[in-house]
């Protein structure tokens, strides 16, 4: 490859300032989430996910002004990296039900770096409490819920998914049995992520052959 205009090799083009706050932010995200999954907020600690990241606490606070700023933007990563890797993959499917299975594959398949537990763990520890995190947390959990009531509702409609429980109560459930799945089977890929999908399917009444078809 040349540069335009030139003979020589092209280039590559060195990161940026920008590029490498960018790098080292996602890297401290990602080593919080292990953190907040593993530990819950209480007790998180800071020095940890720096060293983990492999950054000292000084690049920890240069990005996130303390644990509450740190932990808001973990909850906001998670929702948009699972919404790019799971979400982009939910929307290829035009069938209510394939669409929910493929949620239950990707969601095991996304929280293989150690993250399964961190709404579970923070919804437990902020329950009853009135907290930024515990909020944002729950404000996230709900928004889930919402789209897989849609996804059920819509599944109802085309006769896919059969009649029973009210759809909010069937959604519930769906959640309940795909975060428990996933958090009992850490550590056991490739099965996770079929008995996640095993899982789900029987709680929206479907039949294991259901699985193996989508």
């Amino acid at each position: 490859m040349t540069r335009a205009g030139g003979t020589g090799p092209a280039t590559t083009r060195r990161p940026t300032q920008a590029d490498r706050s960018a790098y080292t932010r996602n890297a401290l995200l990602e080593s919080a989430a292990r953190g907040l999954s593993r530990y819950g907020y209480g007790r998180l600690r800071l020095e940890e996910v720096a060293r983990e990241a492999g950054y000292t606490r000084g690049a920890l606070y240069h990005q996130f002004k303390d644990k509450q700023d740190l932990a808001l933007a973990v909850i906001a990563w998670i929702g948009e990296t699972w919404t790019q890797e799971v979400g982009s993959l939910i929307e290829r499917e035009s069938e209510p039900v394939a669409a929910l299975l493929t949620l239950a594959r990707g969601h095991a398949v996304y929280c293989r770096r150690d993250v399964a537990r961190v709404v579970t763990a923070l919804r437990l520890e902020f329950n009853g409490q009135d907290h930024p995190v515990g909020r944002e947390v729950e404000r996230t959990y709900q928004e889930f819920v919402t789209d897989c009531m849609d996804l059920i509702s819509a599944g109802r409609e085309a006769g896919s998914i059969p009649p029973g429980p009210p759809v909010r109560t069937l959604a519930l459930a769906f959640v309940g049995a795909l975060d428990g799945t996933v958090i009992a089977l850490a550590g056991q890929a490739p099965h996770d992520e079929l008995l996640a999908a095993r899982a789900v399917a029987g709680v929206l009444g479907l039949d294991s052959l259901a699985v193996t078809h989508h």
